[in-house]
């Protein structure tokens, strides 16, 4: 039984391999434009997160602007080209995206630092699109450089 999922599993993984960072692009262009859709429209549940964090800016303006940013980010993801440039916006939006850990500590944690609430957990998630960016990134990188 082992020698089959074995077999299984690396004949699976051989050819997932050659699709699998289009699949990470995909996967994370979905999330960047539905997610800035959102708060182009509107009706973004992160929006009140949003208006508390960046307080200092008009939220009718900023939380839209800022979708439309997430949006160009999830595009970017989409156009092979541009992916070098949309690692980095993708880092910096991510930075900004932490503030709330700190600044916002009670919306973000029952009990800091340990027990996050779902405000949290939606903030501490974005550890996975970082990782698959830098993976996206990587493996961009060969073909990227080879060419200049």
């Amino acid at each position: 039984m082992t020698q089959h999922f074995n077999s299984f599993y690396c004949s699976f993984s051989i050819k997932i391999e050659r699709h699998s960072i289009i699949i990470m692009r995909i996967a994370l262009a979905i999330v960047y434009i539905w997610f800035g859709g959102l708060k182009i429209i509107g009706i973004s549940p992160a929006g009140d997160l949003v208006e508390e964090t960046v307080f200092w800016f008009k939220p009718e303006i900023f939380i839209p602007v800022l979708g439309l940013c997430e949006v160009f980010i999830g595009l970017g993801l989409l156009i092979k080209r541009l992916v070098p440039l949309t690692t980095l916006l993708l880092l910096l939006h991510m930075i900004a995206t932490i503030f709330p850990l700190f600044l916002l500590t009670n919306a973000c944690f029952d009990n800091f630092p340990y027990r996050p609430t779902l405000v949290g957990q939606y903030i501490i998630k974005n550890l996975v699109l970082v990782a698959g960016v830098l993976v996206i990134a990587g493996k961009h990188n060969n073909n990227y450089c080879s060419q200049q």
